[in-house]
């Protein structure tokens, strides 16, 4: 008897990403009853961070650091040796194009015209032009790309984002977005098309190079933030939620990606030294001064001295 396939895949980082959310919803009544009546001297946390599970959170933040300086550094490093700044853009842009479908239909989905024109021109030019996405061509032709996923979308029909969440590997991230995630990724036409042919495979190699490709984006820009924060998860968390505020409004942000496995969005370069303001040039006539010559024999030191 012929059994029907599914015609969706759940990615593996969607996986990973429920998992997490169900941990952490199970551990707030555990903690609860292990915990006894607070202190006195105990403060409710700051409203304006939204980290109810923080105590999870930063535990689960140290283990991503721990992965990160294990593994995704190392291997984001060999990934800048091996291949040439040339096939990795390549790499980057081919990834992006992949993205389109799915950022057209949230630019459809919010109302936005003239977004989505941008992408659908993006993908056809890129994909024709440019190789199959491989060549960034719109971009040269001076077609912006942007980002857009169905977490911005339900913050744009006025859904909160909910309590900020720490997710193992993935890094920062909340109920909306991980909603958001989901959806995107039983829409995306190339999972489709990977789960109907049997090649899931082709999903994972796609989320793991893209997250690879993001981190080895980011590996001084977040080295110089760790190096220069007081908290590093605080900093994180601040630097997360100021990211993903600038692509909810549709700006352009140099905030470096601390979540490089959730997305495949473009990241600034390496984070440089401010710059040190110049100096006010002088507006007046120049200041010139005169030496007069020192005396050489000690009849001419005998005639300054009388001269004076």
């Amino acid at each position: 008897m012929y059994r029907r396939q599914p015609k969706l895949a759940l990615p593996g980082f969607v996986l990973a990403a429920s998992l997490a959310i169900f941990g952490l919803i199970g551990a707030r009544p555990a903690a609860a009853q292990q915990a006894p009546a607070p202190a006195p001297a105990a403060q409710a946390p700051d409203e304006g961070t939204n980290d109810p599970y923080e105590d999870t959170n930063r535990a689960i933040f140290n283990f991503n650091e721990g992965v990160d300086k294990a593994v995704l550094v190392p291997v984001a490093n060999a990934y800048r040796t091996v291949l040439p700044p040339v096939a990795r853009d390549m790499i980057h842009d081919f990834l992006q194009n992949l993205n389109s479908p799915i950022i057209f239909a949230n630019d459809m989905l919010q109302a936005q015209p003239n977004l989505a024109a941008e992408t659908f021109s993006r993908a056809l030019i890129n994909t024709t032009v440019g190789f199959g996405g491989l060549f960034d061509v719109a971009g040269k032709w001076g077609i912006p790309y942007h980002t857009n996923d169905l977490g911005i979308t339900l913050a744009t029909w006025g859904i909160s984002s909910g309590p900020y969440l720490m997710l193992p590997i993935l890094g920062p991230s909340n109920p909306r977005d991980l909603v958001g995630d989901v959806g995107d990724s039983f829409g995306d036409p190339a999972n489709i098309a990977a789960s109907h042919y049997h090649k899931l495979y082709a999903t994972f190699a796609r989320s793991l190079t893209s997250g690879i490709d993001e981190r080895s984006r980011n590996i001084e820009s977040l080295a110089e933030i760790e190096r220069t924060s007081l908290d590093f998860y605080a900093t994180i968390r601040s630097l997360a939620r100021q990211r993903r505020a600038a692509q909810i409004r549709h700006q352009k942000d140099d905030t470096p990606n601390a979540s490089p496995l959730m997305s495949a969005n473009p990241l600034p370069g390496p984070v440089t030294a401010p710059a040190v303001a110049a100096l006010p040039k002088p507006t007046g006539p120049a200041i010139t001064y005169s030496v007069s010559p020192q005396p050489t024999s000690l009849s001419d030191l005998q005639k300054s001295s009388m001269g004076r």
